[in-house]
């Protein structure tokens, strides 16, 4: 419990600070919207995370499916259990487009990052001429071949916690006619939204067989919903029983 311990507040303290350095020298860029530059960095951190995360909490990171990630943009859609969730997909694709909470751009630093480099923010309050801007802002990034991500049940959970899934992911897979790839992960085992322990093991990623465009809204949110809560109830007990072996 004791090397748990240590080891769990040596990585926040790392990452506290390597994103510190990480924000503060990339100042000039972010005043100047240097976008074509901004983006480097942004990988860079992002896999700055995993490499602290593993040396230091002894915690990998594995991509399982990637034989069913499409050619050309698609919509990646998951559970939203951790920060490593929105970090890690801008080490994994060139150019994402993560659909984020409009108060995330009120936060210094973070909000001026997601601002440059083109993140889709939600009015969760701004009614229908707020979904339409939404909207108008994800064709755009599908027409601009970026892999768009959602997590569509709008907010971070807990392993095992249930909430509903949000009408915005119909809408986004109707207006842009993208396939939507399905995603299960556990990372909240290893970095949950509240508290500070750091369990050693692997975060697993598992992309899933994509859903075509075309379906009706109640037959594709079923095959979503189904796909992620069947995939993600088995990689969660799975988690569970290796973490319980240590």
């Amino acid at each position: 419990m004791m090397l748990l311990l240590i080891r769990s507040l040596l990585f926040q303290a790392s990452f506290l600070l390597f994103t510190a350095t990480v924000a503060i020298l990339s100042m000039p860029l972010l005043a100047l919207r240097w976008r074509s530059l901004i983006k480097p960095i942004s990988r860079f951190w992002a896999r700055g995370v995993n490499v602290l995360l593993k040396i230091i909490a002894g915690i990998d990171c594995r991509f399982e499916g990637r034989e069913n990630l499409p050619q050309g943009p698609f919509i990646l859609a998951a559970k939203h259990q951790s920060l490593w969730d929105t970090s890690v997909v801008l080490a994994l694709f060139d150019n994402p487009c993560i659909v984020i909470k409009q108060e995330l751009l009120r936060i210094p630093v973070y909000g001026w990052f997601t601002k440059v480099l083109g993140m889709v923010p939600v009015d969760r309050d701004g009614g229908g001429a707020a979904l339409k801007q939404m909207l108008r802002a994800c064709r755009a990034a599908a027409e601009a071949g970026r892999v768009l991500i959602i997590f569509p049940q709008g907010t971070r959970t807990l392993p095992g916690e249930a909430a509903p899934y949000q009408p915005g992911v119909v809408a986004i897979y109707r207006e842009t006619g993208l396939p939507v790839v399905p995603a299960a992960l556990n990372s909240g085992f290893f970095w949950p939204k509240h508290g500070w322990r750091r369990p050693p093991g692997v975060i697993r990623m598992q992309f899933l067989e994509p859903i075509p465009p075309g379906l009706k809204r109640e037959a594709f949110m079923a095959e979503l919903t189904g796909r992620i809560e069947t995939a993600n109830a088995r990689l969660e007990a799975e988690t569970q029983e290796s973490l319980q072996k240590q």
